[in-house]
């Protein structure tokens, strides 16, 4: 496979959220959607990181509300990427983008700082 191509776009930030992921979710449409991309993930595909929409995000009820309108999903988003220095589309197997999300944020517990915020911040505790 040619290092430009992708088969996922994955938002910097759901690097962590995939982690954390168990089932919640906004709508039953959405976490069956999530649950689908996460199983689909742990083939190693190349993913495209974003700071930006992605293939989560399309079925989203709320997309169009809070997570975009408060700007804290490009904040996070910001954040992941400087930390495991990952440029926005940089391209790469997934494995690779969630050993990084692993080893510059939450082996060093470090998540809190970027997304203690969010709504479903109870859930992502190891």
């Amino acid at each position: 496979m040619d290092k430009q191509e992708y088969q996922y776009r994955i938002r910097a930030h759901h690097g962590m959220c995939l982690v954390f992921f168990k089932g919640n979710g906004y709508s039953s449409g959405f976490t069956k959607h999530m649950g689908n991309v996460k199983y689909a993930l742990e083939e190693n595909p190349m993913i495209k990181v974003l700071a930006d929409e992605d293939d989560i995000c399309k079925e989203c009820p709320n997309k169009d509300m809070s997570c975009v309108a408060d700007g804290k999903a490009a904040a996070y988003d910001r954040e992941v990427l400087l930390r495991c220095h990952i440029q926005p589309g940089e391209v790469m197997p997934y494995s690779e983008f969630a050993k990084k999300v692993y080893d510059c944020i939450l082996s060093i517990g470090t998540r809190e700082e970027i997304c203690g915020n969010c709504r479903w911040n109870e859930l992502c505790h190891f």
